[in-house]
């Protein structure tokens, strides 16, 4: 009897390897595999427009400590996916608030809301480029007519400026997704804790403090998880608004490793840069899953 049930439960595990291995061959095909290439290809000095490659060992990670552009770039990945992902979490938290409410022409403002997401971040992004024209930009015109200016600036041109409207133009993206998942956080919260706790005397704020933010935990979690990992580890936004300029002011890691890849053709030094963004990723996901596991502990 006991041979039996093992059997079957490896007959079990096989069948359910058999019906995972596509989407398992999938994920080698297309994460694992450049992954291993890209670590190999960090090992080597790889210049290809004067076709050099020779073996370096850590010495691409020994220069990538010691470049004082790549802790810039650091420190601009950080300062964007900080005040992005905050600025995100509040806005999509208080929308998400808000449309749970019932009021008429809520499913009409939920699909409104969802546009931003929905559209390409390239040409999300190229609008903004257009918005902030200094010649032609809509922002430039309207503050010029209302007299909040005397004269056209250069909004991309400006360091400070640069970097935060490209911070704005990601929230606007993205705020849609983060309110879309904080929101199904939302609908799983039973609403008789709500009505027990009005009737003895809970006011909104106290409602919101004991019962909405510790039940909604997971999912605010689970949104930060996926929204600083993408962040971190993003391209389009900056690249279409300054493509890292003024003066590399808004240059993240992404951009250095595609300039140092693409642009100088240095493959070995490009690839250690892409490594080092793929270790960021993995630990930001570690910390949050950690964190999301025992805040579901705690939950439970």
């Amino acid at each position: 009897m006991i041979n039996s049930n093992k059997l079957k439960i490896t007959l079990e595990e096989r069948k359910a390897l058999l019906l995972v291995s596509p989407a398992l061959i999938l994920i080698i095909c297309v994460a694992v595999i450049p992954v291993i290439n890209i670590f190999y290809l960090s090992l080597y000095r790889y210049l290809l427009v004067f076709n050099i490659k020779y073996f370096v060992g850590f010495n691409n990670y020994i220069h990538l400590f010691q470049d004082s552009r790549f802790w810039n770039s650091f420190f601009n990945n950080l300062y964007y996916t900080f005040f992005s992902v905050s600025i995100e979490l509040v806005l999509g938290l208080a929308i998400a608030l808000m449309l749970c409410r019932q009021f008429k022409g809520r499913g009409l403002l939920r699909t409104g809301i969802l546009i931003p997401w929905i559209i390409p971040t390239v040409i999300a992004a190229k609008t903004w480029d257009i918005f902030l024209n200094t010649q032609d930009g809509l922002i430039n015109n309207t503050f010029v007519f209302l007299g909040l200016m005397q004269h056209k600036f250069n909004w991309l041109g400006d360091p400070f400026w640069a970097m935060n409207f490209a911070i704005l133009a990601d929230v606007w993206k993205y705020t849609p997704f983060m309110c879309l998942l904080l929101l199904g956080g939302l609908s799983l919260i039973p609403e008789e804790l709500y009505e027990a706790a009005y009737v003895d005397g809970a006011n909104k704020l106290q409602r919101f403090w004991n019962i909405t933010l510790p039940l909604l935990m997971p999912s605010i979690l689970v949104a930060l998880l996926f929204r600083t990992m993408d962040t971190f580890s993003a391209f389009s936004i900056i690249y279409v608004l300054t493509n890292g300029g003024p003066a590399n002011s808004t240059e993240i890691m992404a951009i250095y490793s595609y300039k140092t890849l693409f642009q100088t053709l240095q493959f070995g030094y490009g690839s250690a840069i892409a490594v080092f963004i793929f270790l960021c990723v993995a630990f930001i996901s570690v910390f949050y899953i950690y964190m999301f596991s025992y805040k579901t502990k705690g939950v439970d």
